[in-house]
């Protein structure tokens, strides 16, 4: 089953908007079954995420670093409203970050668990 986690910057986002870790759990399996907004090369895609009671057209955008089967990382989220994509530059940072948290060793991602740079999601709706 694939591991799924949130930057520390990723979570602030999600407590503000209430947006709950079991959304972010079936965004993921969404991913996972093919229904992929846009796919931005380097293990990053783009996914629509829905405000809580609403539909996904004018929520939220999420940039998603995911090795398909293993991990995948809540790298940033913003409202539709307050802006409408990424540019260039921030694409290639997400690229590098993608990089990084994607070829993190086991050991090297518990270490960053701990220090509280990277967040585990739980599914919060069964616990």
């Amino acid at each position: 089953m694939i591991r799924i986690f949130k930057l520390k910057g990723f979570a602030r986002f999600q407590r503000k908007e209430r947006i709950s870790d079991h959304m972010l759990r079936r965004t993921i399996l969404d991913i996972e079954s093919g229904l992929v907004d846009a796919e931005l090369g380097g293990g990053l895609v783009k996914q629509r995420l829905a405000r809580p009671g609403q539909g996904k057209r004018g929520s939220y955008r999420t940039i998603i670093a995911i090795r398909f089967g293993d991990r995948a990382f809540f790298l940033f989220g913003f409202a539709k409203n307050e802006r409408s994509t990424i540019d260039p530059i921030e694409l290639e940072e997400f690229k590098f970050l993608a990089r990084g948290y994607l070829s993190l060793t086991a050991q090297q991602l518990d270490e960053l668990i701990k220090l509280g740079d990277v967040i585990e999601v739980v599914d919060d709706e069964n616990r």
